[in-house]
């Protein structure tokens, strides 16, 4: 409130005033006054504020001040001193020992770990011999003369140390107590700064405009499931935006030619890996089992757009065991739905693997060929959709690299950033429901490549998108297209090639035949990318309040149940599953992902 009406009174008169012909624009004013007002001196602290300083930030240069500290109890030793810890760092506090402070030590001792604390002392050097130079406090400690318990800490289901190990779903229960962990306090710090560098970078640098589209909007076409949101009008429903992708498109028709925001993308789905590929060289080896006896093969082969992909682990037979090997299968059924057969070559050139009686001389020696396998090496073979069978092994490419990391093997280095982009895909792909119709390899607003224009006409599967794609140390952190600008085009996309109804796109292909410029665009996977940059195990290590990987919040237990009388406002009734399509089904979404849009 005492920030809206200070604003109010230094901006309140420029921001009613008229703006005629003549008049300067309200903003260059306002631009002034703020970056005036932002260099005042503003107090550190306000009246509400019980502490003086923070538990990180004192040093020998503060001995003889008396300070005020606020922060939690993060482990007491002999009853003879803590650390308080607050998110700035650690500080020790000795506690009392004298007769006179027996209230004093009581608090201080007898306070769970956990609980927060505000003591008042003086700033004293370390005794001699008791210097912690691990620790940026570690030349000073306080010595106390007043304490007080804020709040005492119930049992924690787990400790708050980084070296205690626990289950991803006790971490998400409890998130609030995850977040105190140092791990997931730096993560979360880091992510800010990164946000902000990249904001100062685009506005600053190069006149960016940061706009922040709607939340609720109407169904899209093609793409990912949305999620809806029900209206109090009968049948009508929003849609959350799968991404920005159309609003993107009326801000540059609409002259905003640099425009970026930090969005949520909302879809209805589990982690399905099919919706962003790795890209990884992966081998063919069709050809080479053409007539294999191997059932799974043959039965893939004889589908449309089947085929039998192999990736060759370098090392994989010497540094691997069956549990490993275990785990890789378990992977790609659980994640995938599909079969991997792990074939191995010994030094004797003996094949160990289930289905050796079935793979001919012949075919061995193709394959050793083909793939220049050596002794020591293991062949990851499987087969089905094209593109499923590449995203398995493309993932399996990464799982693998990992479970060799950690039997020593050095295969990357952790501090180098290894940038490439993808090009030249094509602009459509068979639906993978009915490979006779066509669905957008991207999204339906993507740009065919200009020397491949006439064979949307006659052969569009052999079109050419502009659509690229940048991957960072072996993932993709991001995507993005030149879009279609002709009105006319898009019409003939959306209803001849992709049979979708044009009436919901009538408002973007009436704003596209009035003047639209051409136009592009790229988002990069925030949360992808802050892992990577991190080092963080996955996504979720770098989210304050995810969801789990089937869409729950484990700690509010969302999604809830609503009472039926709420739902009748919005004109619903739950046609309840029955106990055997229950056991079925499951809601499969995921933690809505951040995206850096352009």
């Amino acid at each position: 409130m005492y920030l809206c009406s200070r604003l109010s009174r230094l901006y309140g008169g420029l921001l009613s005033r008229p703006i005629g012909r003549n008049a300067q624009p309200v903003w260059r004013p306002l631009y002034r006054s703020l970056m005036l007002s932002s260099q005042r001196k503003i107090p550190e602290f306000s009246s509400f504020v019980a502490r003086t300083n923070t538990c990180g930030e004192l040093r020998s240069s503060h001995i003889g001040q008396e300070v005020t500290l606020c922060g939690w109890i993060q482990y007491r030793r002999q009853n003879i001193f803590i650390v308080l810890r607050d998110c700035h760092g650690l500080v020790q506090v000795v506690i009392p020992q004298d007769k006179s402070a027996t209230s004093m030590k009581k608090i201080l001792c007898e306070a769970p770990v956990e609980s927060v604390v505000k003591v008042t002392g003086t700033v004293i050097s370390r005794p001699p011999g008791q210097v912690n130079p691990k620790m940026p406090t570690g030349e000073i400690e306080i010595k106390v003369k007043t304490a007080e318990l804020l709040n005492a800490c119930k049992k924690l289901p787990f400790e708050i140390k980084d070296f205690v190990k626990k289950t991803e779903a006790l971490r998400l229960q409890y998130r609030y107590l995850d977040l105190r962990s140092s791990q997931m306090q730096y993560n979360l710090r880091l992510r800010s700064q990164m946000v902000m560098k990249m904001r100062e970078y685009l506005c600053n640098l190069h006149g960016f405009v940061d706009i922040e589209t709607p939340t609720l909007f109407k169904r899209t076409p093609g793409g990912a499931k949305e999620f809806l949101v029900p209206c109090r009008e009968p049948g009508k429903f929003y849609s959350l935006p799968q991404s920005p992708q159309q609003f993107k498109q009326l801000l540059m028709i609409g002259g905003l030619d640099r425009y970026f925001q930090v969005a949520r993308c909302y879809r209805d789905e589990g982690s399905r890996p099919d919706r962003q590929p790795e890209f990884t060289q992966i081998v063919d080896t069709s050809d080479i089992f053409r007539n294999t006896e191997i059932r799974f093969l043959q039965d893939a082969l004889t589908k449309p757009q089947g085929t039998v992909k192999a990736m060759c682990v370098c090392q994989g037979a010497k540094y691997l065991n069956r549990k490993d090997i275990e785990f890789i299968r378990k992977f790609a059924a659980d994640h995938f739905n599909q079969e991997v057969l792990p074939i191995f070559l010994k030094a004797n050139k003996n094949w160990n693997s289930p289905v050796t009686k079935f793979i001919t001389e012949e075919q061995r020696w193709q394959l050793t060929r083909l793939m220049e396998i050596q002794d020591e090496d293991m062949v990851l073979l499987t087969a089905g959709q094209h593109k499923k069978a590449c995203s398995l092994l493309g993932k399996l490419r990464l799982e693998c690299a990992d479970l060799l990391e950690m039997r020593g093997v050095v295969l990357r280095d952790p501090t180098l950033f290894s940038f490439l982009w993808v090009v030249d895909f094509p602009l459509f792909l068979p639906k993978e429901e009915n490979p006779t119709e066509l669905e957008s390899a991207h999204h339906p607003f993507t740009a065919p490549h200009p020397s491949d224009i006439h064979l949307l006409y006659t052969e569009p599967t052999k079109v050419r998108s502009q659509h690229y794609d940048l991957v960072l140390n072996g993932s993709e952190i991001g995507g993005g297209s030149i879009r279609i600008h002709d009105a006319e085009l898009q019409h003939y996309i959306l209803a001849a090639l992709l049979k979708e109804d044009v009436n919901l796109l009538s408002h973007l292909l009436q704003a596209l035949d009035h003047g639209a410029p051409p136009h592009g665009g790229i988002a990069l996977g925030l949360d992808r990318l802050i892992c990577l940059v991190t080092g963080a195990p996955n996504i979720r290590d770098v989210i304050a309040f995810p969801k789990s990987f089937r869409g729950y919040d484990l700690m509010s237990s969302a999604p809830d149940f609503v009472p039926s009388e709420e739902l009748k406002h919005y004109h619903i009734q739950v046609s309840w599953p029955t106990d055997s399509e229950a056991e079925k089904k499951c809601i499969e979404s995921v933690t809505p992902p951040r995206k850096l849009s352009f």
